[in-house]
């Protein structure tokens, strides 16, 4: 087995099979890659809402490779095993126009700085006693399709990209369809925290440094679509969940994120801004009912160990 790094300039803004790999490994091999935050270094730790204004989105979710993997054929599974992760003292939480499950709700800009404290955890208002604990991952992971020319990085497809899947962290195991010799992996788009669904759009953005181990498995020829083994995550105790209930399923979505916010102003005493931005970091959305239509059952689950005491307590 051998050591490799990937730095923080090869960075690419497509899956695009055409790129020529940054660095070449065998199969075992342990890659660090230094990666930039998803808004690629246009937001720091000093940065306000008006950064918003002149912010280029185009330059948005950089990733890091390719790595070609020796010995990885079309047909194969690349297994990427994540084995260590490390971040900054800072990330960011963004609002912007006309992106996000609530995009028309929210128009205006908004931008959330955090402090990502070295105990594991970061205050979302430390008056209210609201805190969020951290779970690191990288929301782009994946490897280069067979069609050629250049997809952007920003939605998620069969062969990986944009996952966002707070799942995959230190000890997780994801295993990807391979499309193109050598497989062509790529990573990037650090998340210290996120909630399942990123409601907002971003979940707790900030720079990292992943380590992998990629390995060409010849015997998971079922592998379509991303799949992925996670380790066991300690309780987060007791949840709070609002539900949405629609014959759309994103409408039954979007309610149910909608109650958690009237939920969080009601209880907590937060503004809507606010609230919208503590589900994207720290609220899991759940399927709970898909089978008796014509309705979906669309649940927003919020851990109460997130939450400090309600003002109505």
């Amino acid at each position: 087995m051998s050591i490799h790094s990937v730095r923080r300039e090869c960075a690419n803004l497509a899956w695009d099979n055409s790129i020529p790999p940054a660095l070449h490994v065998k199969s075992g091999d342990e890659i660090t890659f230094d990666c930039i935050d998803a808004s690629n270094g246009q937001l720091t730790a000093e940065s306000t809402v008006a950064t918003l204004e002149t912010i280029n989105m185009g330059a948005f979710n950089p990733v890091n490779g390719p790595v070609f993997v020796d010995g990885a054929q079309p047909g194969d599974t690349l297994q990427v095993d994540v084995l260590r992760i490390e971040n900054p003292e800072w990330g960011w939480t963004g609002l912007f126009p006309g992106f996000g499950l609530l995009a028309d709700e929210f128009p205006e800009p908004a931008l959330k700085i955090w402090k990502l404290e070295p105990e594991g955890f970061a205050w979302f208002d430390e008056k209210k006693s609201i805190k969020v604990p951290l779970r690191p991952f990288a929301g782009e992971m994946g490897v280069a399709q067979k069609k050629n020319g250049a997809l952007s990085t920003i939605p998620p497809y069969h062969t990986g990209g944009n996952i966002d899947t707070r799942h995959i962290t230190v000890g997780s195991t994801l295993f990807l369809p391979v499309e193109v010799e050598g497989a062509l992996f790529s990573i990037g788009d650090g998340h210290a925290a996120q909630g399942d669904g990123e409601v907002c759009g971003s979940a707790i953005e900030t720079p990292m440094k992943v380590t992998v181990r990629l390995s060409v498995r010849k015997d998971k020829s079922y592998t379509k679509t991303p799949h992925f083994t996670t380790p066991a995550s300690k309780s987060e105790g007791e949840y709070y969940c609002t539900t949405g209930v629609d014959s759309d399923i994103r409408e039954a979505t979007r309610s149910a994120v909608r109650n958690m916010i009237d939920f969080l102003v009601a209880e907590y005493g937060l503004g809507r801004v606010d609230a919208y931005i503590l589900c994207s970091v720290a609220g899991d959305l759940r399927m709970h009912e898909v089978v008796d239509m014509p309705n979906y059952v669309i649940g927003m689950m919020m851990p109460r160990s997130v939450l400090g005491p309600s003002k109505k307590a």
